[in-house]
């Protein structure tokens, strides 16, 4: 595209799918010759990278002496406020709907003919009512609806956004795939293991077996702890050892299971990691039991670097994962763990599903492919009259 833009975005910092989808998109945008403010309360968990046209700017997010909890909508409004009045924005993209489409909208009214038009992206359980914030309908309903542009990941989510916010059939709302850097999440030539054995005691790691690997926030809509009882399932067969990256409110419950289930040393808990590409291509089978999920970046990562995915067929995934991994009947637990141990011990199906998942998500899913589309969708939007709340 010729024309370069001056873009405001909006996102989570916490490592998670609508944060991460929200800085790399920003990252390649950037590249690709705009001026990208990335606006959030701490710099995104995966690391922006260094510049001239990609700035950060931190929402100072302070507690209230009367109200007590931290304002961080009405912090977020006047940021984005401060920040159109340093920077124009010809286009503001916000990631989740709430509180940050509310944000949008109340900075909108306070900037005037001066506000950019802003696109709103819904992820997934700002849609689906698994996130945190429920109960403000109304009032995201009339943000999201005053956005200029509407964008969902999959068509699971747009049939979804359409009947909770009452958009109807015709609403326009964009499919635009989350995408991932195939050069960056790659296969390696020779697999090595052993590259996680440091996160083991000296025991665990000396024992070779399959490495599963699950990446997540650890909510409770990810069913982390039933990882614990698919590794003692297939542990009674093959050494099995379990990575897990990421962190959050069920960490404490993959814990307990785990020491119950005397398979603690079996366990690895690394943390949230940005640097965690580079080991990923080196697991045996990565791991999804998420009771939903609108799209499932982390599973389109692991396809990328050639890992075969075990998931549940709930929303988005069967569009991605397609046949390229093993899609099993929603929340059967154990027809899950039978899944991952049948294609533990099965090298040779591990391989044929490992090249056929690094095809489909370079085929479906490139970040170039999906920047061109963005591209275009930001030239539609600018060019197009601004939508009013109704």
């Amino acid at each position: 595209m010729s024309t370069s833009h001056t873009i405001g975005v909006v996102c989570f910092a916490s490592l998670g799918g609508s944060g991460v989808v929200a800085s790399e998109l920003a990252a390649g945008l950037a590249a690709r010759g705009h001026q990208v403010h990335v606006i959030a309360s701490a710099p995104p968990s995966r690391p922006l990278p260094a510049s001239a046209r990609l700035a950060f700017h931190a929402v100072p997010v302070t507690s209230h002496p009367v109200l007590g909890q931290p304002l961080y909508g009405l912090a977020l409004a006047e940021t984005i406020v401060e920040v159109c009045r340093r920077h124009p924005l010809d286009l503001l993209h916000v990631h989740y709907a709430v509180p940050h489409a509310a944000s949008a909208f109340l900075a909108r009214a306070a900037l005037g003919a001066a506000a950019p038009r802003v696109v709103t992206s819904l992820h997934g359980s700002d849609v689906t009512g698994y996130g945190l914030l429920q109960g403000y309908d109304a009032i995201t309903r009339t943000a999201v609806v005053a956005s200029d542009g509407l964008t969902v990941p999959s068509e699971f989510l747009r049939r979804e956004a359409e009947q909770r916010f009452a958009l109807g059939a015709n609403a326009a709302i964009e499919v635009i795939p989350n995408s991932v850097d195939s050069a960056r999440f790659a296969p390696v030539a020779v697999r090595d293991p052993a590259r996680f054995d440091r996160w083991f005691p000296a025991g665990a790691a000396a024992v070779r077996g399959p490495v599963l690997v699950h990446v997540s926030n650890f909510r409770a809509v990810k069913q982390v702890p039933e990882l614990i009882d698919v590794l003692a399932h297939v542990r009674r067969t093959l050494p099995a050892r379990l990575v897990l990256v990421g962190d959050g409110p069920e960490r404490e419950a993959v814990v307990t299971r785990a020491r119950a289930r005397g398979i603690a040393d079996a366990v690895a808990f690394v943390g949230p990691r940005a640097d965690f590409a580079d080991e990923l291509p080196h697991a045996d089978v990565f791991l999804l039991p998420s009771a939903t999920e609108s799209f499932g970046v982390a599973a389109l990562e692991a396809m990328s670097a050639g890992v075969p995915v075990v998931a549940y067929r709930v929303g988005g995934l069967p569009d991605v994962v397609g046949d390229a991994g093993i899609l099993v009947a929603p929340c059967d637990g154990a027809a899950y763990a039978d899944a991952v141990l049948a294609l533990a011990g099965d090298p040779a199906r591990r391989a044929e599903l490992g090249v056929a998942a690094r095809a489909r998500a370079v085929a479906r899913f490139d970040r170039a492919r999906t920047l061109d589309r963005w591209e275009t969708y930001v030239e539609r939007v600018l060019a197009a009259p601004r939508r009013l709340a109704s």
